[in-house]
């Protein structure tokens, strides 16, 4: 099916008139390419599988409103509502998420990914430069355009591709934890921990860095009687506190100002510990300039690591 756009531009004063030649069945097959490897691009980034017939579905959704673009000049097609009521049937009928959570991540990423393609597509617009390229509604016309427009979205295809790989191995989810072993009264206590780059807190006096650990943890290098006791030895009530222990214990005490942790301020009990040794997967660090700051409760729910360690420590 062949159809004629008669654009009219103005030029010195001299009305032009141009005739462009559309075929129709061009049209949608070029623009169900482009629109599948869009959405194919998508599900990649949001590691979903997508099932063939869906994609053809949307993808051909697409290209109809395409067509629509070029044929009229009704502004109800070319609002951004119709946009982006066009953006969500796409996405439903490819991915059928099951949230409005999910739907809404989906539409975002499907957005993200055409705004990379298009942005590519014009790039090479600009530079190839190809002959009798026009805009209709907001549309590239022309004997060349959509050709360009194709090849945009397969260099777009590898730019995301080569970008999510070096996303990847750059900021590796394993990156923010490492393995840390305690050293207190010559024994040790070995855990995760993550790196938390929030993680400021110190000694006030003397500016020694906390790592942040559970006290459960601490029960095989620690008395129970301190860690049973952490409240009153804050309000210096060492009374439950054998005098032996006091003795031993009582010149690594400190007090530990915070504000994380669910409270706005607050204080730790902090124990001056012997050594420190930090494993990750590319170094290793031993310190003695540290102090452990000793929490009382979990710090997630499913135990994914039991200690903080500030990146100053790392």
């Amino acid at each position: 099916m062949t159809i004629f756009l008669e654009i009219k531009e103005y030029n010195n004063k001299r009305r032009k008139v141009i005739k462009i030649t559309i075929y129709i069945d061009i049209i949608f097959l070029e623009n169900l390419i482009m629109n599948s490897i869009i959405i194919y691009a998508t599900a990649i980034i949001l590691k979903v599988k997508a099932k063939t017939m869906r994609v053809i579905i949307a993808s051909s959704i697409g290209s109809i409103y395409a067509i629509i673009l070029y044929i009229t000049n009704m502004k109800l097609y070319t609002s951004l509502i119709s946009k982006l009521i066009l953006s969500i049937v796409m996405v439903y009928i490819a991915f059928n998420p099951q949230s409005a959570k999910k739907m809404c991540k989906q539409v975002l990423i499907f957005y993200l990914t055409s705004f990379v393609f298009g942005g590519v597509s014009l790039y090479l617009i600009y530079v190839i430069k190809p002959q009798d390229i026009l805009m209709k509604n907001g549309m590239y016309v022309g004997q060349y355009a959509l050709k360009v427009i194709m090849l945009g979205a397969i260099v777009a295809f590898i730019v995301i591709k080569i970008s999510l790989k070096f996303i990847k191995t750059k900021f590796n989810p394993k990156d923010i934890y490492c393995k840390i072993r305690l050293k207190l009264d010559g024994r040790q206590v070995e855990t995760n921990a993550m790196i938390d780059t929030g993680n400021f807190v110190k000694e006030p006096i003397t500016n020694t860095p906390v790592v942040i650990v559970e006290s459960t943890l601490l029960e095989e290098i620690l008395p129970k009687e301190i860690l049973n006791n952490l409240e009153k030895i804050l309000i210096g009530d060492f009374e439950n506190i054998p005098e032996e222990i006091q003795l031993k214990y009582i010149s690594k005490f400190r007090c530990i100002p915070f504000k994380s942790l669910g409270k706005q301020n607050g204080m730790l009990v902090g124990i001056k510990a012997d050594g420190i040794e930090i494993e990750t997967e590319e170094d290793s660090k031993k310190t003695d300039n540290v102090i452990i700051g000793i929490y009382d409760k979990s710090l997630t729910q499913r135990g994914e690591y039991r200690a903080l360690v500030g990146v100053d420590v790392v």
